[in-house]
């Protein structure tokens, strides 16, 4: 099955349902489906390749891990800060 056409039916991961069910192709963009219906509750949808989205609890994990990393280099970047020859003359 190289080759795919519209009204194929594949696996793909439903939103609605939740779950990786069977999928009829709707729509093809260079020969790869682009869009899908599930053939238990009728929704359209992206492709997913049946991969399920990340939860929202990952979501939030993910952002903290950011921020906490952002937080990390930007304090980093600030003691590492070179001091300018008026500071230096300044201060000392």
């Amino acid at each position: 099955m190289d080759e795919m056409r519209l009204g194929d039916v594949i696996d793909d991961h439903c939103i609605k349902c939740r779950r990786v069910t069977n999928h009829s192709i709707v729509s093809l963009v260079d020969g790869q489906a682009a869009k899908v219906r599930c053939r238990t509750c009728y929704h359209d949808h992206d492709y997913r390749h049946e991969q399920a989205p990340p939860s929202k609890k990952e979501l939030k994990k993910l952002e903290a891990e950011a921020q906490a990393a952002a937080a990390a280099a930007e304090g980093d970047q600030t003691s590492e800060q070179p001091v300018s020859e008026t500071e230096k003359a300044a201060s000392g």
